[in-house]
């Protein structure tokens, strides 16, 4: 801003300067080097502090930028589940950057705007002192750009929001599309997903059409009508001069400042234009930084307790549903409890709950009636970082950061050395194919991993929560993917670790349930029955009849 005055200060005095040069150094023939000597010092303010300006501006809209990006990510960091199952990843995506750079471009705007007011405002003062009929004959086209302005501005907002809104649309097609290349390519869908773009870029460019329209139906009266004023002053000013009611300088210097006026005021539907795309932009940003997160800290959080035989897991009449208004609900009073050091495997059929319990315990979800605990504190009462960290689960789908797989192991611990990290791989039974490859543990393995088989991709989640060393480990269907050859190898390391620790395992395959000390069969969001793989095999015709569901896709591992 203190650069703008600087510049202004500098542009409002050279037509000065012009005026008293013409008047006295060419007129009266007086010193016209003083004159042009003065000329060059005020341009030169005027150019150092222009380019100061400009500066200052683009520095201060990307240190804007970079801390608006870095609130944005943090805070999708923050935010609940149920979020980001509402939300596509492109559209996230979208919000962070395209609509950060519309938002960052009319940061740059405000000081440059700031200053083609100070310019505006001085230029108006100075033609008022000098002549003050002609400068109202030079300024009657103003109040007519300002009320053009303020209709612009109206119009264009709405065009402008849909235009953004269809550019995020088109971005998560895309995202889902290079992200799922491997399904679109499997099931030949590409004319498919082909047709979903060319339909979402259609309706981009037709919002980005409307916009146009209205740019180009506000835009020429907005750029013809300073001109209004340039072709008075040389009109009327002119009839000044010869009746020597005005010097030619003040005539000339009278011009320049209307032109000094052009400029401005043609950048106003610029600035317009850019303030509409800003102010959506900046709608769409505060839409998510304004999403407040649902799984937050108590104000005075309870650590989880130390000592020997930890991992003790509690559900205490706990209810669950994913849509309360609309679901009928997944949990229905469960009470659970795992003694530390204790397995247990959640058997049932598809929708019965398993998923939820493993998502419900590190409070991905909170619940909607009872309580759960871990080593006898509420879940809700623990920090959440602390919680997540006591609790080690490996996912069904299997996601592997673009990076080694010595990172990807250790993920949880960064700086864990290097004997933790094979000791977890040996562990999971990835030792022997990370060896086998190019660099072994320095491997990039590229994209979500998908240069690895999935039984690799799973056993090397499996290490990665291993490393982890929690207190609770949880087992999310956590050998699906493995080939059955290699199963065994899988079972005897995870018999291992589970020895040691709470484990929940969610599993279809007979092979890794008798795995667990206790089976638990959910039905309808309750315990139906539990006892030993063995026992309801023999007692319980719900558990077989799981099991036969469940057998044509796993009978190779029972």
């Amino acid at each position: 801003m203190l650069a703008s005055v600087a510049w202004t200060a500098g542009r409002v005095t050279v037509p000065l300067m012009v005026q008293l040069g013409l008047d006295r150094g060419v007129r009266e023939e007086g010193p016209l080097l003083k004159w042009v000597l003065l000329i060059l010092a005020a341009g030169f303010v005027s150019a150092i502090f222009l380019g100061v300006r400009r500066y200052l501006a683009f520095r201060n809209a990307r240190i804007i930028e970079a801390k608006l990006r870095d609130r944005i990510f943090a805070h999708i960091q923050r935010l609940h589940f149920s979020f980001h199952d509402a939300n596509a990843t492109g559209e996230l995506m979208s919000r962070g950057n395209t609509d950060l750079q519309h938002f960052q471009n009319v940061v740059v705007l405000v000081p440059l705007t700031f200053g083609n007011f100070l310019i505006v405002c001085s230029v108006t003062v100075i033609m008022l002192i000098i002549q003050p009929v002609l400068a109202v004959l030079a300024l009657v086209s103003l109040p007519f750009v300002n009320v053009l302005g303020r209709r612009f501005a109206l119009q264009l907002h709405p065009a402008v929001l849909a235009v953004q809104q269809e550019a995020a649309q088109l971005a998560a097609v895309v995202e889902e599309t290079v992200s799922g290349v491997r399904v679109v390519k499997g099931f030949g869908s590409e004319p498919v997903q082909a047709d979903k773009l060319r339909r979402e870029a259609d309706d981009l460019f037709d919002e980005s059409m409307r916009a146009s329209v209205i740019r180009a139906r506000f835009m020429p009266g907005i750029e013809i009508l300073p001109n209004i004023g340039l072709i008075t002053v040389l009109g009327y000013g002119g009839h000044l001069v010869l009746n020597g009611d005005m010097t030619v300088g003040e005539l000339v210097s009278f011009n320049i400042y209307v032109m000094m006026l052009v400029q401005p005021l043609r950048m106003l539907g610029m600035i317009v234009a850019n303030s509409q795309r800003a102010a959506s932009a900046g709608e769409r940003i505060a839409e998510v930084l304004e999403t407040a997160p649902r799984i937050v800290d108590t104000a005075e959080p309870v650590p989880l307790p130390g000592g020997d035989a930890l991992g003790r897991v509690e559900f205490r009449d706990v209810s669950f549903g994913y849509r309360s208004d609309t679901d009928a609900g997944v949990l229905d009073g469960l009470n659970l409890t795992i003694e530390p050091g204790e397995s247990v495997a959640l058997v049932g059929a598809t929708g019965s709950g398993k998923s939820t319990v493993a998502r419900l315990l590190p409070r991905f979800y909170e619940v909607d009636s009872g309580a759960i605990l871990l080593d006898g504190v509420d879940v809700r009462e623990v920090r959440r970082q602390e919680l997540r960290q006591s609790i080690g689960i490996v996912f069904e789908e299997t996601f592997l950061f673009s990076s080694t797989i010595r990172d990807n192991v250790a993920f949880a611990d960064p700086d864990a050395p290097f004997e933790l990290v094979e000791r977890a791989a040996r562990l999971a039974g990835a030792h022997d194919f990370v060896v086998d490859m190019p660099d072994a543990y320095d491997t990039e393995i590229g994209e979500r991993g998908f240069s690895l088989s999935g039984g690799q991709r799973q056993r090397l989640a499996i290490a990665r929560a291993i490393l982890a060393d929690p207190r609770v480990l949880i087992l999310d269907d956590a050998t699906s993917a493995v080939d059955p050859t290699k199963e065994h190898e899988i079972r005897d390391a995870l018999a291992e670790v589970m020895a040691r620790r709470t484990t929940i395992v969610i599993a279809h395959r007979p092979a890794t349930i008798a795995l667990a000390d206790r089976v638990v069969l959910l039905d309808n969001g309750q315990i139906a029955a539990e006892g030993t793989h063995t026992e309801l095999l023999e007692t319980n015709d719900r558990y077989r009849e799981v099991l036969a569901i469940d057998r044509p896709t796993t009978q190779d591992g029972a």
